[in-house]
């Protein structure tokens, strides 16, 4: 099922970040590191939130999921520009950011 999928696919990439993430120097370890934690686990949250929720509200949960998909792209962007990631990662964030992206897209289309 792909509501299933696109959950799994969120949480694998959280799974993969979290260790990334400690890895950022000290000044930014506090402030983007922890911004991008926080703003991907609350996807996941918000995608199983919705997965769980009635017909009606669902859409507004994944619209909601898009932005913030949206604002996590630029901050793995800024993370790679502040040289936090290095560019084989951020591209391999990017593109997994993106195919979430893409299912999150698909399920709001699929809904009445």
């Amino acid at each position: 099922m792909e509501k299933e999928n696109v959950i799994t696919h969120t949480y694998d990439l959280l799974r993969y970040l979290v260790p990334q993430l400690v890895k950022f120097p000290r000044h930014q370890k506090f402030v983007l590191a922890d911004r991008i934690q926080n703003l991907l686990t609350d996807i996941l949250q918000q995608l199983v939130k919705s997965y769980f929720a009635r017909p009606e509200i669902k859409k507004p949960i994944l619209q909601q999921v898009n932005l913030d998909l949206e604002v996590l792209r630029y901050l793995v962007r800024l993370a790679k520009d502040l040289h936090c990631l290095d560019l084989r990662r951020y591209e391999y964030v990017q593109e997994k950011i993106n195919n979430i992206g893409a299912q999150v897209g698909a399920w709001i289309k699929s809904l009445p």
